[in-house]
């Protein structure tokens, strides 16, 4: 599996309780915090949730 490495860049101020939660369950929660995961089905699929308040590369 290959390792992303995810940047949260907006704030979950205004957000849907579940997308607040995903990305509590990704590790984050202040903007410009990073984490380094693995590509998992499911974590793409969160990564792919919130899509619109974080950044993804390959790490």
């Amino acid at each position: 599996m290959a390792k992303y490495r995810i940047t949260q860049i907006k704030s979950t101020i205004k957000r849907p309780k579940d997308q607040k939660a995903t990305i509590i369950a990704l590790g984050l929660g202040k903007i410009n915090k990073s984490v380094e995961v693995e590509g998992t089905p499911q974590i793409m699929g969160m990564i792919n949730k919130v899509s619109h308040l974080v950044k993804s590369e390959e790490a």
